[in-house]
């Protein structure tokens, strides 16, 4: 029971069992998080930080608050953050033993200032500013570093969300300022200088230096004490006639996407490529509702098929169609054909091409203005091409190439607690973010990539499917619920054997039980298909391990 003061909030002990977590309401629309353990009551902001959710209707693990949205984690006993896709831990207020009550004073915080005192003679390069980049440079400062941090990228803009260009702000449903990692002012509030539209063309790790190329064609070089090379990714054209025309576009950046929006109004648009990205993008730009048509070609037979079954995927497939999407499967596009255009510019009457269509193997032409390519990404490995492969470059468990030398996001090969991989996923950049500036602060208080595990999520149609673990292959699995009405949970495995232990899952619908297989999957007890098939209880057993 609650009951609402001028600042004060007044709960019943006997709420909240020994080891559990309870969520508030409040008139304002606040929400107030309380954990117990034994006689010890503490009180925290019960809104996950990234998105607003209620982590009341999460999960407690052990010491570990999990969201039940996307998986950011908090310590149940001081609110720091364990686990992304947060970006900083929960506030934490005073609360007073008060007899068979606890009392929350919401207008005391508890939360300690920081003091940037931790290698304050040294200079931190970061190359990048996308999520890996980012969280480095945001958690160094939240773990105390107090040296100068540099940021290089060759972006217009300060860091901001990617994940959510293909989502919201394709939709029209977010503003770009809304994107800003951190808020507008990040970079000044931080003390980080933050350089853009600036280009390194190469990486010297023995030395730990970068090489600067200028506009005038001058280069410089800058050494640091720390160097982190978080480049990214770019998106892969395929090899198809006509991929390099006028309304051919690739989306990876914030200027890729306000491009594709201005240009697709009224316009009959093709996406080539059924992954999640082109499938957020058809999802985006059918919410979005300014597109004449929308068609989705794909060369397999369904869409994210290496990422769901085939039951998922035909019920994501019925989604988009509900919404007047029009798939071309088992294709493959031979030309993205060009019609001839006139336009006045400056007085003059100038001849240009644009896009006309897209020509299939079979022969058939489907009509289009614009085509975007959904068709994959590449490590931008190529500064660093004198030490690793373009499959990634090779770290270690934290993210370290050379002494002092940091390599991570989307070109690092790096082991986590499913083995080592390469992953093109935002939970994963913000985790090698953590890890890095913990390794720089020399902070064994923070889990290295061994310890932490996968995770994303693709949101179509204000529908939110979340992946948990890795699975090379979504064909050993097992499936509850039904995909058709959004409402199922499915296991994957590495082979049909009964004792298999479960790699990965994903789900709609089904968050909380996502969030204990992943918390089992993380501690090396994820069930095995004897035991899904037996009716294992994955919520009650993530409790069990816990306590």
């Amino acid at each position: 029971m609650t009951k609402a003061m001028i600042n004060t909030v007044t709960i019943s002990k006997a709420d909240i069992p020994s080891g559990g977590m309870k969520s508030y309401k409040q008139e304002d629309d606040s929400i107030i998080l309380i954990t117990r353990d034994d006689d010890e009551f503490r009180a925290f902001d019960g809104k996950c930080p990234h998105a607003g959710a209620d982590l009341g209707d999460g999960l407690r693990c052990g010491n570990r608050v999990v969201c039940p949205w996307h998986h950011a984690s908090f310590d149940s006993r001081d609110g720091s953050l364990l686990e992304p896709i947060a970006t900083e831990g929960l506030t934490q207020y005073e609360l007073t033993n008060d007899g068979d009550n606890v009392t929350v004073n919401i207008s005391a915080k508890l939360n300690k200032p920081i003091e940037n005192d931790k290698l304050t003679d040294t200079h931190t390069i970061i190359v990048g500013g996308g999520g890996a980049g980012f969280m480095t440079a945001n958690q160094l400062r939240h773990g105390g570093y107090g040296g100068k941090i540099t940021m290089i990228s060759k972006d217009d803009k300060a860091p901001y969300n990617r994940p959510l260009l293909s989502k919201a702000f394709l939709a029209g449903k977010m503003d770009e300022d809304k994107l800003l990692l951190g808020g507008a002012d990040w970079a000044s509030s931080n003390d980080i200088d933050l350089r853009l539209n600036q280009t390194v063309s190469e990486v010297l790790p023995s030395e730990a230096t970068i090489v600067i190329e200028n506009e005038n064609g001058t280069s410089e070089r800058e050494t640091a004490d720390f160097l982190v090379v978080a480049t990214g990714a770019s998106p892969t054209t395929p090899p198809i006639k006509g991929a390099d025309i006028d309304g051919v576009y690739t989306l990876r950046s914030m200027a890729d996407a306000k491009l594709i929006k201005a240009a697709s109004h009224d316009q009959r648009v093709v996406i080539i490529g059924t992954g999640f990205i082109g499938m957020e993008t058809a999802s985006a730009l059918a919410q979005a509702g300014t597109t004449a048509s929308i068609t989705v070609i794909g060369q397999g037979s369904r869409v994210m098929s290496n990422i769901v079954s085939e039951t998922v995927s035909n019920a994501l497939i019925k989604l988009h169609e509900e919404k007047g999407i029009d798939f071309v499967f088992d294709a493959t596009v031979n030309e993205i054909t060009k019609i001839d255009r006139q336009a006045d510019k400056d007085g003059d009457s100038q001849a240009f091409s644009h896009v006309g269509g897209v020509t299939l193997a079979n022969g058939e032409h489907i009509d289009a203005d614009i085509v975007i390519l959904g068709t994959g990404v590449s490590p931008r490995t190529e500064i660093l091409n004198e030490v690793n492969d373009p499959d990634g470059v090779q770290v270690d468990a934290h993210l370290q190439l050379r002494d002092g030398v940091y390599a991570l996001g989307d070109i690092a090969k790096a082991s986590n607690q499913m083995g080592r991989m390469r992953i093109e996923h935002w939970r994963v950049a913000l985790q090698h973010g953590m890890v890095t500036a913990a390794a720089i602060l020399n902070d064994d208080n923070v889990d290295s990539l061994e310890a932490r595990i996968p995770f994303f999520w693709t949101m179509q149609y204000g529908k939110s499917l979340r992946y948990s673990g890795h699975a090379a292959t979504p064909d050993h699995n097992i499936l509850f619920g039904t995909p058709d009405t959004l409402d199922y949970i499915e296991y994957y495995f590495d082979d049909e054997g009964e004792d298999t232990r479960a790699s990965a899952a994903s789900t709609l619908g089904r968050d909380k039980e996502l969030v204990a297989f992943s918390e089992l999957l993380r501690r090396g007890h994820a069930p095995t298909r004897a035991q899904l098939n037996a009716g294992f209880d994955m919520i009650d057993q993530a409790h069990a391990l816990s306590r």
